[in-house]
């Protein structure tokens, strides 16, 4: 069986049990909402969990828009996004937040006759097809990274989030950083005033979205794009090289990151330097109030990211996340018993 079909077993595996994880399968041990990013690796390491200990994981894949909501409403034991708050609003809303993985985002594509990875696309031409300038396939602009290839005459049909998406965000920002005119107009965020297409509810949408639509183009989490057999494109780094989507490229994206000066964990990784790093690269966050007033909830979400941490990082990689290194994590534990404390003001993680 080759890598990408295992790992694509896996991943079905995970996501036909996450689909379970707000039944009975799961009581309500832990409960927590947000970020669909994860939500391939969340399902994997609750499985794995809750064989090894008979704590189960409750986790809404809602998006990490619902995720802020729901946990400034106190409604879950924990909150998932991949669009990291500043230390003034962590502050503001008595969170705080740390990272649990990270992996990276890629532009999937409906084009029959194409294979994946054989189109290459570059930050001001994605930027120009959500924009609405780019319209076909084959504009001159595509045609010019891609000498040799035959592109159809197809229209785009651009396809975003329709929901507040971390996934969103990273894109975004990415986009900003890569276009000035998408950083006036559009700008970055959860949810943005996209200017084309369709709209679809978490990355399962989007995914769904592209496989319907001839023609189409939509950003996903890396695992989705594998779950569904999609094709998707080459990505150009910042340095100018044209990358394919591998955990290499996320690794050295990654490689940037300095988690150790980041003011409450707030990093960000798109369009980092080096040849070699993929520029859509994003960390997802884990929200938690600083005061606790069920503590034994908030221990026990602790005390599964720990587990995870110890011991998910060969699941993690097996669906191409990138594993928080060992340094980042004894910072994550000293702030947790720092950070999150009960109505006492006692530390929950000691």
């Amino acid at each position: 069986m080759s890598v990408f079909k295992s790992r694509n077993l896996i991943i079905a595996s995970a996501m036909a049990y996450g689909m379970t994880v707000a039944t009975a399968a799961f009581a309500t041990d832990i409960t927590g909402a947000g970020a669909t990013f994860p939500y391939p690796i969340y399902s994997k390491w609750a499985e794995a969990y809750k064989a090894k200990t008979g704590v189960g994981l409750n986790y809404q894949s809602i998006g990490s828009g619902g995720g802020i909501k729901q946990i400034n409403a106190k409604t879950v034991d924990f909150g998932a996004s991949d669009m990291p708050l500043t230390a003034e609003d962590l502050q503001k809303s008595g969170l705080m937040q740390f990272p649990a993985v990270m992996g990276g985002e890629v532009l999937a594509v409906n084009l029959p006759g194409i294979k994946k990875g054989e189109i290459k696309l570059s930050g001001k031409v994605i930027a120009d097809i959500y924009l609405g300038k780019i319209k076909n396939w084959d504009d001159p602009a595509i045609k010019a990274l891609n000498q040799g290839i035959k592109l159809p005459d197809t229209k785009i049909t651009v396809v975003h989030r329709s929901d507040g998406s971390g996934t969103t965000f990273i894109f975004t920002n990415y986009l900003s950083k890569v276009s000035p005119e998408w950083k006036i107009k559009p700008g970055m965020g959860t949810s943005v005033n996209f200017p084309v297409g369709v709209g679809g509810k978490g990355n399962e949408g989007v995914a769904s979205y592209v496989q319907r639509i001839k023609g189409s183009i939509g950003y996903v989490e890396y695992a989705y794009a594998l779950q569904n057999n999609m094709v998707y494109t080459q990505l150009e780094s910042r340095d100018g090289t044209f990358l394919m989507p591998t955990m290499k490229t996320f690794q050295a994206a990654a490689a940037g990151a300095d988690w150790e000066h980041a003011p409450g964990f707030y990093e960000i990784l798109t369009n980092e330097e080096g040849k070699d790093s993929w520029p859509i690269t994003g960390a997802t966050f884990i929200l938690m109030h600083t005061v606790q007033e069920k503590p034994a909830n908030a221990k026990e979400v602790l005390k599964f990211y720990s587990w995870a941490y110890d011991n998910g990082a060969k699941m993690a990689e097996e669906l191409v996340y990138v594993p928080m290194p060992a340094s980042v994590v004894k910072l994550i534990r000293e702030s947790w018993k720092e950070k999150i404390k009960d109505t006492a003001g006692n530390s929950v993680w000691n």
